[in-house]
């Protein structure tokens, strides 16, 4: 009452308004309004009371601006997040960043509104107030689920896996793979110069420029945007699993894209060896594609739309990238685990690679404590497939060691073990950086009956000191082929076709290892020796082969000197020569001595020995037959003659001497 009798006071004294007077009375009204503390709809009627009773208070509402509390931006902010609500889920799955970036914002800025209000401790104490908040926040929570949701998937960016083949620098080894089990059957061999022969084919080497982010760029700056508040919200655990199952999703379909196939390890031990090997190669490949650039990718990711959280964006890695790392390591274990043969050394060995040269970038991707698993599986597969490797090549080892063929191979030619194990250990010394560091530790005791048989070569045992790890086992491996091999020449039963079995095979191990790195592997030494064994091979040779035609030759028995020599033991003479000479020519034109080289060096050598014989004969006693009847039956041949046929020898198609020299008129 008192209030009201100065608002009148002050109006009659004013004398009919004055200026000072009307601003007393509406100080005076907006204090009566402030003191009640009434909400924004009670103070407008209010005012309108007031300006009915007395007409200087008409504009007071034009003067009176209320501060805008905190209940009422929550109410605003609230009205916010329900009108989203109120739509229809067809509707509400309209992205609004899109389609009205503006109702983007106001949506965040409302969820903005009602965190900070939440985080005031006067709110806080006003139980009705937080349950309203807490409620609102629960709605725009799922509301921003579920876009976050719809921008993870609308912005993947599918895998070009054209353009990441295309950037792979791959790298061929001539080595040659035949029909089935390798080792199984050394006869089906294929050699390296055969039209059909195949290579194997290294894993190749990604550019260092290469980088893929599999989702739009613009869409990470909203992602963090919503990240940001939920995890704010304490909805952490709903952001992450949402994103992670996407991006899972993502990288499982990259695997299928690059060619990787989910199996289990029952699955990988019933594929045969060509399926198995076909995905042997695609796994190598898609180790260096899935660590060196997909999951860099992701993480650089999960580090832009996680930066506020460093636990949340490396749980959210971990999380989305460990089922693909795991489905690849499922594949090694199990390739490591199964049945050991030679043929998968080199396949192996390309796997045991391609993990150890991601690994250090596994280690960096899974840097923190959740993902120190995924590394310790990964070293631990590593392990076994290293074992799997020492593993084959022993088993390699063993093979070249029990083979025991008793066939002898036809025409003395190159044995298939011999062609297989020098393309074999010419690819291994490809190998010889990975070998060398598997066999570093590896105990040294199952080479020592190998060393023992070492010490009757000639020094041979002086070449294993110094020598790498994967030096002294081939070694002693090739060692071991040229004992196979000496065996194997004692299935023939002719002496001389025994050594041109030898020579064949020793020049052909010789020519490997000169022409590869097997020279820097075994040394010159090595080499030089084996050559001095495929001349005494030849010697040998002809010592078996020629040592009974040259006899024929010989002055002894025939009854004297050339003026009185029997005709009759001249005649027996030459018909033993010349059944000799038809002998061997019809048999070792048949032969095949592979190297042309060495077929000329063997026609030379016979040459020199028996064609001056031969004319030396022929000048001493040809001219006792000569002169006398069916000469031509005895001397069918010139030297000329002989020096052509010797020219067909070691052909490997047999040829029989039909031709008769005319007689001398």
């Amino acid at each position: 009452m008192a209030t009201t009798t100065t608002i009148s006071g002050g109006g009659g004294g004013g004398g009919g308004g004055g200026a000072g007077g009307e601003d007393r009375v509406m100080a005076t009204a907006q204090q009566i309004v402030k003191s009640l503390n009434t909400t924004k709809e009670v103070t407008e009627d209010m005012l309108l009371i007031f300006s009915s009773f007395d007409n200087r208070l008409s504009n007071i509402s034009n003067l009176i601006e209320p501060k805008a509390t905190g209940v009422d931006h929550f109410e605003a902010a609230e009205k916010v997040i329900l009108r989203w609500e109120s739509i229809s889920d067809a509707s509400r799955h309209t992205l609004p960043w899109e389609e009205a970036p503006e109702e983007g914002a106001e949506y965040l800025a409302a969820v903005d509104e009602i965190l900070q209000m939440t985080e005031d401790l006067a709110i806080r104490s006003d139980g009705e107030m937080m349950d309203r908040a807490e409620s609102a926040l629960q709605l725009a929570m799922a509301r921003l689920e579920d876009e976050f949701r719809h921008i993870l998937i609308r912005n993947t960016v599918p895998l070009d896996a054209d353009r990441l083949y295309g950037s792979i620098r791959r790298v061929s080894l001539s080595f040659p793979t035949s029909e089935g089990e390798m080792l199984g059957d050394f006869d089906s061999f294929v050699d390296d110069d055969h039209e059909n022969s195949c290579y194997h084919e290294r894993g190749g080497s990604l550019g260092d420029d290469v980088c893929v982010d599999l989702i739009q760029p613009d869409a990470v700056a909203e992602l963090k945007e919503i990240a940001d508040r939920m995890i704010r919200s304490g909805y952490e655990k709903e952001c992450c699993q949402v994103y992670s199952t996407v991006r899972r999703d993502v990288l499982d379909e990259c695997l299928s894209i690059i060619g990787v196939e989910k199996l289990s390890i029952e699955d990988v031990q019933k594929i045969e060896w060509r399926s198995l090997d076909e995905k042997m190669k695609k796994w190598i490949q898609a180790v260096k594609i899935v660590v060196k650039i997909l999951l860099w990718g992701e993480k650089r990711l999960c580090d832009q739309a996680f930066s506020g959280s460093d636990l949340i964006k490396e749980v959210c890695f971990t999380e989305t990238a460990k089922g693909c790392v795991m489905q690849l390591l499922n594949f090694g274990e199990a390739v490591s685990i199964g049945k050991r043969s030679s043929e998968k050394l080199f396949r192996i060995l390309d796997m045991y690679d391609a993990l150890a040269d991601v690994l250090p970038d596994l280690e960096a991707l899974f840097s923190d404590e959740l993902g120190e698993f995924v590394c310790s599986e990964a070293r631990g597969v590593l392990a076994s497939l290293g074992d799997a490797a020492k593993g084959t090549f022993v088993e390699f080892e063993n093979a070249v060691r029990s083979e025991t063929s008793r066939r002898p191979i036809q025409n003395g030619d190159i044995h298939p073990i011999t062609r297989y194990v020098m393309n074999y250990v010419k690819l291994v010394v490809d190998y010889s950086g990975t070998l060398n560091a598997l066999l570093e530790n590896e105990d040294d005791d199952d080479d020592d009956d190998e060393s023992d048989h070492l010490q009757n070569r000639d020094g041979d045992n002086l070449q294993l000191e110094g020598k790498s790890p994967i030096g002294r086992r081939l070694l002693l491996l090739l060692t071991c082929l040229e004992s196979n091999l000496t065996e194997k020449s004692k299935l023939y039963e002719d002496n001389a076709m025994q050594y041109i079995f030898l020579m064949n095979n020793i020049l052909y191990i010789v020519q490997k290892v000169k022409d590869s790195e097997l020279r820097k592997v075994l040394g010159d030494h090595w080499v030089r020796k084996r050559r001095g064994q495929i001349r005494q091979y030849a010697t040998s040779y002809l010592r078996a082969s020629w040592s009974k035609v040259l006899a024929c030759l010989k002055d002894e028995g025939i009854g004297g000197s050339s003026s009185n020599a029997s005709k009759m033991a001249l005649k027996e003479r030459f018909k033993n020569f010349n059944a000799c000479f038809e002998d061997i020519y019809r048999i070792q034109t048949a032969w095949k001595v592979h190297d042309a080289q060495l077929r000329e060096e063997l026609r030379i050598s016979i040459s020199e020995k028996v064609i001056p014989a031969y004319r030396s004969f022929m000048g001493r006693f040809g001219n006792h037959l000569e002169s006398g009847r069916n000469a031509g039956k005895y001397i069918k041949y010139t030297p000329e003659d002989l020096e052509n046929y010797l020219l067909d020898l070691f052909e490997g198609s047999s040829l029989v001497l039909h031709h008769m020299r005319r007689k001398t008129a």
